[in-house]
Protein backbone atom coordinates (compact mmCIF):
# COMPACT_ATOMS: atom_id res chain seq x y z
CA UNK A 1 0.00 0.00 0.00
CA UNK A 2 3.23 2.69 0.54
CA UNK A 3 3.85 2.07 -2.77
CA UNK A 4 0.36 3.10 -4.20
CA UNK A 5 0.09 5.55 -1.79
CA UNK A 6 3.82 7.03 -3.42
CA UNK A 7 2.59 6.67 -6.75
CA UNK A 8 -0.35 9.12 -6.35
CA UNK A 9 0.65 12.81 -7.64
CA UNK A 10 0.27 14.84 -3.92
CA UNK A 11 -0.09 18.81 -4.28
CA UNK A 12 3.58 20.19 -3.27
CA UNK A 13 3.11 22.66 -0.13
CA UNK A 14 4.55 25.80 0.32
CA UNK A 15 6.11 27.14 2.77
CA UNK A 16 4.36 30.29 4.08
CA UNK A 17 5.81 33.75 3.06
CA UNK A 18 5.67 37.75 4.35
CA UNK A 19 2.25 38.99 4.73
CA UNK A 20 1.71 41.90 2.05
CA UNK A 21 1.45 44.32 5.14
CA UNK A 22 5.32 43.39 6.24
CA UNK A 23 6.92 43.01 3.07
CA UNK A 24 9.22 46.14 4.59
CA UNK A 25 11.10 43.85 6.86
CA UNK A 26 11.92 41.25 4.19
CA UNK A 27 11.54 37.52 3.82
CA UNK A 28 9.63 35.60 7.18
CA UNK A 29 11.93 34.02 9.48
CA UNK A 30 10.89 30.59 9.54
CA UNK A 31 11.85 28.18 12.91
CA UNK A 32 15.26 27.14 11.89
CA UNK A 33 15.89 30.80 10.99
CA UNK A 34 15.22 31.73 14.69
CA UNK A 35 17.07 28.94 15.96
CA UNK A 36 20.54 29.77 14.15
CA UNK A 37 19.65 33.11 15.89
CA UNK A 38 19.10 32.28 19.02
CA UNK A 39 22.05 29.80 19.72
CA UNK A 40 24.36 32.81 17.92
CA UNK A 41 23.08 35.24 20.47
CA UNK A 42 22.95 32.99 23.56
CA UNK A 43 27.43 32.22 22.43
CA UNK A 44 27.75 35.50 22.01
CA UNK A 45 26.08 36.41 25.34
CA UNK A 46 28.58 33.39 27.48
CA UNK A 47 31.33 35.11 25.86
CA UNK A 48 30.32 38.13 26.99
CA UNK A 49 29.93 36.93 30.65
CA UNK A 50 33.22 35.05 30.67
CA UNK A 51 35.01 38.28 29.77
CA UNK A 52 33.56 40.19 32.44
CA UNK A 53 34.29 37.56 35.12
CA UNK A 54 37.96 37.83 34.10
CA UNK A 55 38.17 41.65 34.35
CA UNK A 56 36.04 41.13 37.66
CA UNK A 57 39.12 39.40 38.85
CA UNK A 58 42.15 41.07 37.31
CA UNK A 59 44.68 42.45 39.44
CA UNK A 60 45.18 45.82 38.41
CA UNK A 61 48.81 45.46 39.59
CA UNK A 62 49.50 42.89 36.96
CA UNK A 63 52.13 43.80 34.06
CA UNK A 64 52.61 41.59 31.32
CA UNK A 65 55.77 43.22 28.72
CA UNK A 66 53.50 41.92 25.56
CA UNK A 67 50.71 44.42 26.73
CA UNK A 68 53.62 47.33 25.96
CA UNK A 69 54.35 45.20 22.77
CA UNK A 70 51.34 44.70 21.06
CA UNK A 71 48.87 46.73 19.19
CA UNK A 72 44.97 46.58 18.84
CA UNK A 73 44.36 45.75 15.00
CA UNK A 74 40.19 45.46 14.08
CA UNK A 75 39.88 44.64 17.82
CA UNK A 76 42.19 41.93 17.86
CA UNK A 77 45.28 42.28 20.33
CA UNK A 78 48.31 41.42 17.68
CA UNK A 79 52.04 41.09 18.48
CA UNK A 80 54.26 44.01 16.81
CA UNK A 81 57.65 42.13 17.67
CA UNK A 82 56.98 39.94 14.98
CA UNK A 83 59.09 40.63 12.43
CA UNK A 84 62.27 41.50 14.97
CA UNK A 85 61.85 37.72 16.13
CA UNK A 86 65.51 36.98 14.80
CA UNK A 87 68.34 38.48 15.31
CA UNK A 88 70.91 39.96 13.14
CA UNK A 89 73.13 37.36 12.35
CA UNK A 90 70.02 35.02 12.28
CA UNK A 91 68.61 37.61 9.63
CA UNK A 92 72.13 37.23 7.46
CA UNK A 93 72.36 33.72 7.59
CA UNK A 94 68.69 33.54 5.81
CA UNK A 95 69.51 36.69 3.89
CA UNK A 96 72.88 34.27 2.52
CA UNK A 97 71.07 31.27 2.00
CA UNK A 98 68.10 32.85 0.02
CA UNK A 99 70.91 34.73 -2.10
CA UNK A 100 73.02 31.10 -2.48
CA UNK A 101 69.23 29.64 -4.11
CA UNK A 102 68.93 32.81 -6.51
CA UNK A 103 72.44 32.35 -7.67
CA UNK A 104 71.91 29.00 -8.28
CA UNK A 105 68.84 29.49 -10.27
CA UNK A 106 70.24 32.47 -12.30
CA UNK A 107 73.47 30.13 -12.91
CA UNK A 108 71.13 27.17 -14.18
CA UNK A 109 69.10 29.19 -16.11
CA UNK A 110 71.98 30.69 -18.23
CA UNK A 111 73.47 27.54 -18.81
CA UNK A 112 69.86 26.37 -20.59
CA UNK A 113 69.62 29.70 -22.21
CA UNK A 114 73.36 29.02 -23.81
CA UNK A 115 72.10 25.32 -24.99
CA UNK A 116 69.50 26.54 -26.64
CA UNK A 117 71.11 29.78 -28.41
CA UNK A 118 73.61 27.15 -29.89
CA UNK A 119 70.62 24.75 -31.03
CA UNK A 120 68.74 27.45 -32.21
CA UNK A 121 71.97 29.11 -34.79
CA UNK A 122 73.08 25.95 -35.46
CA UNK A 123 69.69 25.30 -37.40
CA UNK A 124 69.19 28.82 -38.96
CA UNK A 125 72.97 28.71 -39.84
CA UNK A 126 72.85 28.87 -43.29
CA UNK A 127 76.41 26.71 -45.48
CA UNK A 128 77.84 29.58 -47.93
CA UNK A 129 79.82 26.92 -49.61
CA UNK A 130 78.47 25.98 -53.25
CA UNK A 131 78.87 22.53 -54.67
CA UNK A 132 79.45 22.29 -58.73
CA UNK A 133 77.64 18.89 -60.28
CA UNK A 134 78.51 17.52 -63.79
CA UNK A 135 75.97 15.33 -65.32
CA UNK A 136 76.61 13.79 -68.57
CA UNK A 137 73.20 14.07 -70.19
CA UNK A 138 69.66 16.27 -70.06
CA UNK A 139 68.26 12.93 -68.11
CA UNK A 140 71.12 13.05 -65.65
CA UNK A 141 71.27 16.86 -65.34
CA UNK A 142 66.88 17.05 -64.78
CA UNK A 143 67.69 14.03 -61.76
CA UNK A 144 70.57 15.85 -60.29
CA UNK A 145 68.55 19.27 -60.00
CA UNK A 146 65.61 17.39 -58.32
CA UNK A 147 67.60 15.80 -56.18
CA UNK A 148 68.98 19.44 -54.95
CA UNK A 149 65.69 20.93 -54.91
CA UNK A 150 64.62 18.07 -52.16
CA UNK A 151 67.82 18.71 -49.92
CA UNK A 152 66.83 22.73 -49.86
CA UNK A 153 63.12 21.71 -48.64
CA UNK A 154 64.72 20.16 -45.37
CA UNK A 155 66.93 23.25 -44.71
CA UNK A 156 65.52 25.39 -41.99
CA UNK A 157 66.02 28.41 -43.56
CA UNK A 158 64.20 27.28 -46.62
CA UNK A 159 60.35 29.27 -47.46
CA UNK A 160 59.69 25.00 -47.58
CA UNK A 161 59.61 24.07 -44.29
CA UNK A 162 57.32 21.78 -42.69
CA UNK A 163 54.41 23.11 -40.60
CA UNK A 164 55.66 20.94 -37.71
CA UNK A 165 59.62 22.28 -38.18
CA UNK A 166 58.01 25.66 -38.37
CA UNK A 167 56.29 25.45 -35.31
CA UNK A 168 58.75 23.49 -33.52
CA UNK A 169 60.89 26.53 -34.30
CA UNK A 170 58.79 28.90 -32.78
CA UNK A 171 58.34 27.44 -29.53
CA UNK A 172 61.89 27.20 -29.28
CA UNK A 173 62.11 30.84 -30.71
CA UNK A 174 59.30 31.83 -27.10
CA UNK A 175 61.14 29.58 -25.04
CA UNK A 176 63.90 31.15 -25.12
CA UNK A 177 62.95 34.72 -25.45
CA UNK A 178 61.06 33.47 -21.84
CA UNK A 179 64.41 32.39 -20.44
CA UNK A 180 66.37 35.66 -21.07
CA UNK A 181 63.47 37.34 -19.11
CA UNK A 182 64.13 35.01 -16.49
CA UNK A 183 67.27 35.78 -16.34
CA UNK A 184 67.31 39.36 -16.58
CA UNK A 185 64.45 39.16 -13.49
CA UNK A 186 66.71 36.50 -11.62
CA UNK A 187 70.28 39.16 -11.98
CA UNK A 188 68.25 42.21 -11.01
CA UNK A 189 66.51 40.27 -7.87
CA UNK A 190 70.38 38.72 -6.65
CA UNK A 191 71.70 42.19 -7.29
CA UNK A 192 69.11 44.03 -4.96
CA UNK A 193 69.32 41.10 -2.46
CA UNK A 194 73.23 41.46 -2.30
CA UNK A 195 72.95 45.44 -1.37
CA UNK A 196 70.15 44.45 1.45
CA UNK A 197 72.99 42.12 2.74
CA UNK A 198 75.70 44.10 2.69
CA UNK A 199 73.58 47.12 4.12
CA UNK A 200 72.97 45.23 7.06
CA UNK A 201 76.47 44.43 8.10
CA UNK A 202 77.93 46.99 10.56
CA UNK A 203 79.07 50.05 9.67
CA UNK A 204 78.21 53.38 8.82
CA UNK A 205 76.25 53.96 5.67
CA UNK A 206 74.51 56.47 3.82
CA UNK A 207 73.42 57.15 0.27
CA UNK A 208 75.02 59.29 -2.07
CA UNK A 209 72.62 62.20 -4.00
CA UNK A 210 72.35 63.02 -7.21
CA UNK A 211 75.12 65.36 -7.59
CA UNK A 212 77.36 63.05 -5.73
CA UNK A 213 77.67 60.33 -8.28
CA UNK A 214 80.19 60.38 -10.78
CA UNK A 215 77.87 58.57 -13.62
CA UNK A 216 74.12 59.46 -12.50
CA UNK A 217 71.68 56.38 -12.29
CA UNK A 218 68.12 55.47 -11.16
CA UNK A 219 69.61 52.43 -8.70
CA UNK A 220 70.33 53.72 -5.38
CA UNK A 221 74.65 53.78 -4.36
CA UNK A 222 75.40 53.80 -0.75
CA UNK A 223 78.88 54.83 0.54
CA UNK A 224 80.37 53.28 3.56
CA UNK A 225 82.61 55.83 5.61
CA UNK A 226 86.25 54.69 6.20
CA UNK A 227 86.79 53.06 9.72
CA UNK A 228 89.96 52.71 11.22
CA UNK A 229 90.89 48.75 12.10
CA UNK A 230 92.45 47.94 15.02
Amino acid sequence: MSSLRNAIPRRAHKERAQPQSRKRFGLLEKHKDYVLRAKNFHRKEETLKKLREKASFRNPDEFYFKMVHTRNVDGIHRPSDEANKYTAEELLVMKTQDIGYVLQKLQSEKKKVERLSAALHALDKQPNNKHIYFAEDRNEAKEIKARVADQDKLLPGSEHIPDNIKRKLESSYKELSERKERVRKLEKLYSEMMLKKELQKPGRVRKLKEEEMTSPTDKPVYKWRTERKR
